[in-house]
């Protein structure tokens, strides 16, 4: 006590605490909204093992069996990674505020899988291309779109195009702005993503992508230029006949039958495709997020770099994209085997 170094630990129950923690954790950083609801996640599934047990009481052990259990319950790696963040930042607090001495968490770990080589036979393997998610095989593609262009309701044409033409995330397609556009380098700025919890039309948020990969600019084909063009066209139409009723905040996707100005919700492209794969009888099972692994089919197909391919898409690694990549372009490695084969035997 002299020292100062004497802390007098805290009763406060971990329920209690965490409880105290968020709005703080909250007022400091500014989270995106998405970050706090998996701040709120991982609280909840901590509380079932150390609710009712004192701050003071939690051992390191304590922690761990939590955290091994939870892993058990086979809880992806990287929800597991959430949990245990959201865990460090509770106890560091609580540290910061000598309410507890040590901190339990401190050396805390989420615990590696062993790893066991498997030899592949003939089922193995393909059962790895089932594992594929679904995607628009080239030909697939033309039909879908042409039912977009033929049977489409309005803005479907350029909706989809796009999707399939950049890749983009739908997220980011709906909150795109006039401003992002440049006409005549034919770059779209991806900068920025839909949040809405809800659902809610009028209760939406533009939030940061997840990464900063996320925040690209892409050149598009004189085909989307053009699809853009025909809409602007189009949309300025409806603005001068929707006069002041036009929340005009620039935004390419909007709504015109009620809160017109505003984006169109992310939940309305994914209804819109399925419209559009029952008419032209193609796999309802495809999604918006879907055109994101054909555009990536696609590029692979024409000779593109993963590199390449990754930094269109937006992200730095993605085990998908790298599935999909080595599908695509495996049979371009047999045939270059094979013209090996046939040059030596032709010495």
């Amino acid at each position: 006590m002299k020292q100062g170094t004497f802390i007098k630990e805290s009763n406060i129950l971990f329920k209690d605490f965490a409880k105290q923690w968020l709005p703080t954790y909250i007022e400091r950083t500014c989270p995106e909204p998405g970050t706090v609801r998996l701040r709120k996640y991982g609280i909840n599934k901590l509380l079932p093992y150390l609710a009712h047990i004192k701050l003071k009481n939690i051992s390191e052990e304590m922690f761990q069996e939590a955290l091994d259990d939870l892993k058990a319950s086979n809880l992806a790696k990287s929800t597991l990674e959430g949990i245990l963040a959201t865990g460090k930042m509770i106890f560091d607090m609580a540290v910061h505020k000598k309410l507890i001495r040590e901190d339990p968490v401190k050396k805390a770990y989420i615990k590696k899988d062993i790893k066991v080589i498997k030899e592949t036979n003939e089922d193995d393997q393909k059962k790895q291309d089932e594992d594929l998610p679904n995607y628009f095989e080239k030909e697939e593609l033309k039909v879908f779109l042409d039912a977009a262009k033929t049977n489409g309701l309005y803005m479907d044409d350029l909706i989809f195009t796009m999707l399939a033409y950049t890749g983009m995330r739908v997220g980011e397609l709906v909150v795109l702005k006039w401003n992002d556009i440049d006409f005549t380098k034919r770059t779209v700025r991806i900068n920025k993503t839909y949040y809405s919890e809800y659902n809610n039309i009028a209760k939406y948020e533009l939030v940061l992508p997840k990464t900063e990969k996320s925040k690209r600019k892409i050149v598009v084909s004189n085909l989307v230029i053009e699809l853009l063009k025909k809409h602007k066209e189009e949309q300025e139409k409806i603005i001068a006949r929707l006069g002041d009723s036009y929340n005009n905040k620039g935004f390419i996707f909007t709504n015109i039958k009620s809160h017109q100005g505003l984006p169109i919700l992310t939940k309305l492209v994914e209804n819109r495709m399925k419209r559009l794969l029952k008419l032209a009888n193609l796999n309802t099972k495809l999604s918006p997020h879907s055109m994101r692994h054909t555009h990536t089919s696609l590029l692979a197909a024409a000779g593109v770099k993963l590199e390449d391919i990754k930094e269109r898409l937006g992200h730095f690694d993605d085990a998908i994209t790298r599935k999909i990549y080595l599908h695509v372009t495996d049979p371009v490695k047999r045939e270059a085997s094979d013209k090996f084969d046939n040059f030596m035997e032709s010495a």
